[in-house]
């Protein structure tokens, strides 16, 4: 993997602060929705207005944004509030005249980060050109192609980089409409932990009932900032009514988001210490654990190989998956944690059964 050179948020440019505050409408409708809508939201605690220009809808004859025409609706609100403004690109002509435009940061929309192509065109327009660019992540759950994207644009000389969580798309049904995820958020924030990392609970949520607890749970992981969108109208909206807000309603959710320190103070840390000490011991203990369980699959791969045993055992699959699941609730474990934790734990007795039954020495 390359290492990535990213400037920290606080050298941007902007007077910005924590958590980062980016709202405005999904779409920019006309220029006075704009207007009225950034006015609205001016006093709400936002640092950054955003709209939609163009909009990559997924069938025809939806409304596909309003085009170039936007963009000076957009900077001229930004203006009259003092916000930087930001919008969504997706090709070179985009960028062309969001650049022309004034429009103070860029973003890539998720359908673009999917195709290496596209964010290789866009890189190649930005080089030599001093802008910061947020990446969403693609709408699959590959960090590999989210960090690829980001490559791509630091080659080209961005070093004012950052990352937008906006949930990954599922077949399964769920209450969001794209799955949170955390967990691949959090491994880019390991990997790059002064990358700004900006939370998108609208996408995420696809409902504005949900907005306010994804808000808080982004918060409480230590993520940078959060982008919602607030509409004058919100369910009269021309895209995505559900999971636009009011200004007033996102000014509330602002208002109640409890933000936490990331720092320990040394009046806690000693007690917290001892805690993670107890933390480290029990993680050992359960790696020597499955160690002694994998050692037991070797000698039941051996046993099924030696008398003409197929490796799956469906029955007594079923039988072990059923008891843990039922187990789990006592215990105030997750249905969906066991059911995770007990497949990989198959998956690697397969594995190591696999390399029994057919004598491989290693893998």
């Amino acid at each position: 993997m390359n290492s990535l050179q990213i400037l920290p948020l606080q050298d941007w440019g902007f007077n910005f602060t924590r958590p980062l505050f980016i709202s405005g409408p999904c779409s920019c409708e006309s220029e006075d929705q704009m207007m009225e809508t950034a006015l609205r939201l001016s006093d709400k605690g936002i640092h950054l207005l955003r709209a939609g220009i163009w909009k990559p809808r997924t069938r025809p004859g939806m409304f596909e944004g309003i085009g170039k025409d936007g963009l000076s609706w957009l900077v001229n609100a930004g203006k009259q509030t003092n916000k930087p403004t930001c919008v969504e690109v997706a090709t070179v002509q985009h960028v062309e005249d969001a650049l022309e435009a004034g429009i103070d940061i860029l973003w890539i929309g998720a359908r673009t980060t999917v195709n290496p192509f596209f964010v290789q065109e866009i890189a190649s327009a930005l080089k030599g050109v001093d802008i910061p660019v947020l990446v969403k992540n693609p709408i699959n759950p590959d960090l590999q192609l989210w960090l690829g994207s980001m490559e791509r644009l630091n080659a080209a000389g961005i070093t004012k980089l950052g990352a937008i969580h906006r949930g990954f798309s599922v077949y399964e049904k769920s209450s969001y409409r794209n799955l949170p995820m955390w967990e691949i958020p959090i491994e880019l924030r390991r990997l790059y932990p002064q990358m700004p990392i900006i939370v998108d609970p609208s996408h995420i949520c696809g409902s504005r009932d949900l907005i306010y607890s994804v808000s808080q749970k982004a918060l409480d992981l230590d993520f940078d900032g959060l982008m919602i969108e607030s509409h004058r109208d919100p369910d009269n909206a021309w895209s995505d009514s559900d999971q636009q807000l009011t200004p007033e309603q996102l000014g509330e959710i602002i208002a109640s988001l409890v933000v936490r320190s990331s720092a320990v103070d040394t009046m806690f840390g000693n007690e917290l210490d001892i805690w993670r000490a107890q933390i480290d011991r029990i993680d050992n203990y359960m790696l020597e654990i499955m160690a002694d369980r994998m050692g037991i699959a070797r000698k039941i791969g051996a046993f099924k190989r030696d008398n003409g045993i197929t490796i799956l055992q469906t029955n007594r699959w079923d039988e072990i998956f059923r008891d843990r699941i039922s187990k789990a609730t006592e215990k105030e474990l997750t249905v969906d944690f066991i059911r995770e934790l007990m497949e990989a734990i198959h998956q690697e007795s397969i594995r190591h059964q696999t390399k029994i039954m057919n004598n491989i020495l290693a893998d």
